[in-house]
């Protein structure tokens, strides 16, 4: 590379020192530019390499060479001779690929590979590293062909071949399809590039790797918003220029995840539509992943930002009430109350929630009218009591007893044995799929799937909003410990330990700073469904050690949780399989249940 080209290659670098301390800066990062002469154009056809040229540079400095031809161990091809001017008797003495190849490998070692047309070198040496059964490192890779096709346009260059790229950019090198004359040009249209998208803001190597002419402009520079946000777990809200919350996210690393926002690695529309909107990007570090997670949760309920699209109605729920009073019934209710009565769900959707009230009404012949009865009744019957579906409390008929037997069986059924439910419906499908009723027993298998889902909820949810505090903790891979305060199923602290620090004074102060928790009316937790359960999912997860528990935490043993397995394979089958087969899907149901009894 002659003196002249190295000065405009650092003056073009000198142009980009106001980079930000966004990713990996592009002045930090050390690239090796490589360009390979083959005998044809595909490793796999059995061409072979027959000259390797690469130079090292970082920050526009060159840092060193590499230069050595081939010896293919074959004849080399008229054409190509003539392309590249490497004959034959050049190659004689040359080393083969079984020497240049690691020769090469140790040259590039911890640079990112940059090749013109990159899939076709990095294949080439990955084919010969495979043949020779070498590990490949882990390279990280840029083609310049390919971000000259996305910032090259036909008024600058009538197409992105390297000789047309050495014009636009006044390389001091011309390629002559030779290696490392070619790895020089190339040298020259990488930092001609950079220095463009550097006025586009693209200033990291991850920026450098993901960028794309779809991210418009505007967008792109708005990247300076993630610059005040920590490397650390947390939430972050973009907000508009009115103060209005547009979107709430979580990340383990805040500045890392909204800087994403800004580059090709985001397509959703309807989240560019969001990144133009935004003024602001705040951000609130957190000590643990699980804080963050749930305070993600929290700011969606309250400010109910419009371009998220889960968790902004957590209020919205929807429960199967088992009423008390004379002649106890079933009731689909928006709320839980204290009024002692026992209750199923939570439910996100009225849907869901009326089949597993069905799968109930099936099983149990309660009552299904919402009439108020005196303990005697005088009224005309209905046509469930005629169909002997229920009771008949109404006409007086009922018998007390009897009555409050199949309720005692139906609160059992709730809250801590299913399998009345479950045996009485799958004889149901296994009868209407005996008559080839598939579409009828299929509604039925929804109705029992709701249900147990439901029960399964509603019972690990109870266990957990039964404690009054249950302190945890859990080693990290860094090998610091992270600790949670839990009350009544919401999160009231969370914190990780000090190095060095003492584990019970810390315990100790962090359960005294914790928020003050009171029951929630009901079995329900006194946090929304979707928290507590975020809560149970790091409580079951691997390495949690129970510190303190301040009351019972059980479920019962032949509770709903254990049916499950069944149904979330047939819910995945459903998905998958491809022409669905019904009928080996209700086969499936039926000899699944007997199986987790």
């Amino acid at each position: 590379m002659s003196s002249t080209a190295a000065a405009t290659a650092r003056s073009r670098w000198e142009s980009q020192r106001s980079f930000d301390e966004l990713g990996r800066q592009l002045r930090d990062v050390t690239f090796c530019v490589v360009d390979l002469e083959t005998t044809g154009g595909s490793a796999e056809a059995g061409s072979m390499i027959t000259e390797i040229g690469a130079v090292k540079v970082r920050a526009g400095e060159i840092l060193g060479e590499f230069q050595t031809l081939v010896n293919p161990h074959s004849a080399i091809p008229p054409f190509i001779a003539v392309l590249t001017g490497i004959s034959d008797t050049m190659v004689a003495d040359a080393p083969g690929i079984e020497s240049a190849l690691p020769a090469f490998l140790e040259f590039a070692a911890g640079c990112v590979l940059v090749a013109h047309n990159a899939p076709f070198d990095v294949g080439f040496l990955k084919h010969f590293a495979a043949r020779q059964q070498r590990p490949w490192p882990a390279f990280e890779v840029v083609d310049t062909a390919k971000l000259a096709r996305r910032v090259i346009t036909r008024d600058d260059a009538p197409n992105c071949k390297l000789s047309s790229l050495a014009q636009v950019f006044r390389s001091g090198t011309t390629p002559n399809h030779r290696a490392l004359s070619d790895a020089r040009a190339t040298v020259d249209v990488l930092h001609g590039l950079m220095e463009r998208l550097g006025g586009l803001g693209v200033h990291t190597l991850e920026e450098l790797q993901t960028f794309s002419a779809r991210v418009s402009t505007a967008q792109r520079k708005k990247r300076h918003l993630a610059e005040s946000l920590p490397h650390a777990p947390g939430v972050y809200l973009f907000r508009d220029d009115r103060e209005r919350v547009l979107y709430v996210g979580t990340s383990r690393d805040l500045r890392t995840r909204v800087r994403s926002y800004f580059t090709a690695s985001e397509t959703r529309s309807r989240i560019g539509e969001m990144v133009g909107l935004a003024a602001t990007v705040t951000g609130i570090e957190c000590a643990t992943t699980l804080e963050a997670q749930i305070r993600e949760l929290r700011l969606i309920a309250e400010h109910k930002p419009r371009y998220n699209r889960r968790s902004r109605f957590p209020e919205r729920m929807h429960f199967v009430k088992l009423t008390r009073e004379p002649w106890p019934r079933l009731s689909l209710v928006k709320r839980v109350l204290d009024d002692e009565a026992d209750y199923l769900g939570p439910f996100s959707s009225k849907k869901v929630a009326e089949k597993a009230l069905q799968a109930l009404h099936d099983t149990f012949p309660v009552r299904q009218c919402s009439d108020r009865l005196a303990r005697r009744a005088s009224k005309s019957p209905c046509v469930l009591a005629e169909m002997g579906r229920c009771l008949s409390p109404c006409d007086g008929s009922a018998d007390e007893e009897a009555y409050a037997a199949v309720v005692r069986q139906l609160r059992d059924t709730l809250l801590r044995r299913p399998d009345e439910v479950i045996t009485s419906i799958s004889e149901r499908m296994q009868a209407l799929a005996a008559a080839e009723r598939f579409e009828e027993a299929g509604v039925h298998r929804d109705r029992l799937a709701a249900f147990l889902r439901a029960a399964a909820r509603t019972q690990r949810l109870s266990a957990l909003a039964r404690c009054g505090q249950i302190v945890a903790g859990r080693r990290r891979d860094d090998g610091r410990w992270e600790v949670h305060v839990v009350r009544r199923g919401r999160l009231a602290a969370a914190g990780t330990l000090p190095p060095g620090g003492d584990a019970h004074d810390y315990v100790r102060q962090l359960c005294a700073s914790a928020e003050t928790v009171l029951p929630a009316p009901g079995p329900v937790p006194a946090a929304s469904a979707e928290e507590s359960e975020l809560v149970l999912k790091w409580l079951e997860s691997p390495g949690v050690r129970l510190i303190d528990v301040d009351g019972e935490w059980t479920c019962p043993v032949a509770g709903a949780t254990r049916h499950l397995a069944v149904h979330d394979a047939v819910e995945e089958s459903r998905r998958t399989l491809v022409p669905f087969d019904e009928r080996r899907e209700l086969s499936t149901v039926h000899q699944g249940v007997p199986l987790a009894r």
